[in-house]
């Protein structure tokens, strides 16, 4: 028993000895200072930037140009078509193929007339979306109704500007 309580309080006297050069030698001032400021930064970042995203999206609702929930809501409801009606026949892929290849090839229309929505169903081609004005209105229809296979072109593009 008494060689256990040596042994014990020579134990207990090394770890106190360890842990008092530990935090001697691996804990300085500078050391302390930079782990102490990292976490300060890094809770500081994560509590501003739910108020950040907060912030971009009361700016992002506001912004009429940008928001488009209306339009969203009126596409969902099912009376209009959307690119996911699109017929799977050949000859319909190959027509909205070949109206899309012309428009993309046409460096005169904005962005949004490149990203237009084109659905082709029994060759009756629906155009929907956003375009910079009616001329690229008028011009996405007069592409679309010169390719092989088109019946008709049911133009509901919007533009932004008259």
């Amino acid at each position: 028993m008494q060689i256990r309580s040596k042994k014990n309080n020579t134990d207990e006297s090394n770890t106190k000895a360890y842990l008092k050069n530990f935090n001697r030698k691996e804990f300085t001032m500078p050391k302390l200072l930079g782990l102490v400021t990292f976490i300060l930064t890094t809770g500081l970042m994560l509590s501003t930037g739910s108020v950040q995203a907060e912030r971009f999206t009361s700016i992002l609702a506001a912004n009429s140009e940008l928001e488009n929930t209306e339009r969203n809501v009126r596409d969902s409801g099912g009376a209009t078509l959307t690119p996911e009606d699109q017929k799977e026949s050949r000859g319909d892929r190959k027509i909205t193929a070949a109206i899309r290849q012309s428009i993309v090839k046409d460096k005169s229309l904005s962005l949004d007339a490149h990203n237009a929505k084109i659905i082709t169903r029994n060759g009756v081609v629906t155009l929907r979306g956003p375009v910079e004005n009616s001329a690229e209105k008028i011009k996405l229809q007069s592409i679309a109704e010169k390719k092989r296979g088109v019946k008709q072109v049911d133009n509901q593009l919007e533009p932004k500007a008259p």
